[in-house]
């Protein structure tokens, strides 16, 4: 008997080493996708002249409700619209969360892909070459591409809005003041809960191979590589989600105010905290490593590697494939749109489409700036 079972063994382990070996690249290449990895950082515009942006095209259309507005293709306008209700939520849950009223202005404008998103940025301060979401706070202006550049992949609209929402807020909250790079993005990753699982899976390995980046190399730049990159965006999001705890959640919002009167961010989050910073960090990776702990163990090889590597690579293929039908959608749609639209020049006693009175792009508030030791800030 134990030498049928023997044979059976090894075939399964066979089975399970095959999936984990395929899961394991494709796992990789999905936490490097540029799309996923590189940066989404802020545009700085450097002038106190006021912002001129480009013409929205002529097939654009525009809601305005409370002051929020958003510019977007009329062919889209159904995938659009639930963007206010997602504006709305996240203005509350913000203002909630850093202990002021934020968000009181919002533009967005919705590009078909990047080339197209270059042409609705503030003349120039174009977006950067890697971004499908763009936050320009001096002027409370959100730039998204409907589509990634490189991959081409559709874009989660929704959840890239919350992450640019999230750098407004903030930079409206602390009024332009100086927060660290990974206090700003972290919040952004921590809002907007985008790549949680994959974020998570990262700490972990890096808690446990203590290979965490100490959060002062994390206050101006992130790495560059891939690995890199994807780590220091996992601990920003997770050191926010430490200081934002249900327990402290007064004190994160004093950590606001008191930056927004000027007082310096480490300064500000010894008051806030009643301890230093470098202690802060230590309780922080104290709380990593007792929560984090047993996910190797889980993920790391025998069945529930395997498991958890095929889990994985099912995953990333129903997500390419999800990408792929969203973009089809969408092409059907722009085409039925411009069928309609020519008809309708052919014919101008048929109905016309609904569009939404166009009196011009609302007129976006400009800053005055002002350099400070290499950087610059707004001045409210």
């Amino acid at each position: 008997m134990a030498r049928r079972v023997r044979p059976r063994l090894w075939f399964l382990k066979a089975i399970f080493g095959l999936l984990v070996a395929l899961a394991i690249p494709l796992r990789a290449q999905a936490a490097q996708d540029p799309a996923e990895a590189s940066p989404r950082d802020i545009g700085v515009v450097t002038t106190a002249a006021p912002v001129e942006l480009g013409a929205p095209p002529a097939d654009f259309q525009r809601i305005d409700q409370g002051g929020l507005a958003l510019e977007f293709p009329a062919s889209v306008r159904s995938r659009v619209e639930p963007l206010v209700d997602e504006i709305e939520t996240a203005r509350g849950r913000l203002s909630k969360d850093l202990g002021q009223s934020v968000l009181s202005s919002v533009y967005v404008r919705i590009a078909r892909g990047p080339d197209q998103m270059a042409q609705l940025a503030p003349v120039g301060w174009p977006p950067y070459d890697y971004a499908v979401g763009m936050a320009y706070p001096s002027a409370h202006l959100i730039l998204l591409s409907m589509q990634a550049p490189v991959t081409w992949e559709a874009t989660d609209l929704a959840e890239v809005l919350q992450h640019e929402l999230a750098h407004l807020a903030l930079d409206e909250a602390v009024a332009g003041h100086h927060v660290p790079l990974w206090f700003n993005e972290g919040l952004a990753m921590y809002e907007s809960g985008e790549g949680r699982w994959l974020r998570w899976q990262t700490l972990s390995y890096a808690a446990l191979g203590d290979r965490l980046i100490p959060l002062s190399d994390l206050d101006r730049a992130f790495p560059r590589d891939a690995t890199g990159v994807g780590l220091a965006y996992a601990e920003s999001a997770d050191v926010v989600r430490f200081l934002a705890r249900d327990a402290d959640r007064a004190r994160f919002g004093s950590l606001v105010q008191r930056v927004r009167v000027g007082v310096a961010f480490n300064r500000a989050l010894e008051d806030a905290y009643s301890t230093d910073v470098r202690k802060l960090e230590y309780e922080w990776r104290e709380d990593v490593k007792k929560h984090l702990r047993l996910l190797p163990l889980l993920t790391g090889g025998g069945l529930f590697g395997a498991l958890t590597g095929a889990l994985l690579m099912a995953a990333w293929v129903r997500r390419r494939r999800h990408a792929k039908a969203k973009l089809a959608q969408w092409a059907r749609e722009e085409a039925e749109s411009d069928v309609a639209r020519v008809a309708h020049r052919a014919n101008p006693a048929l109905a016309a489409p609904d569009v939404i009175p166009d009196d011009g792009p609302p007129r976006v508030p400009s800053m005055p700036v002002v350099e400070h030791e290499g950087r610059w800030y707004t001045l409210h």
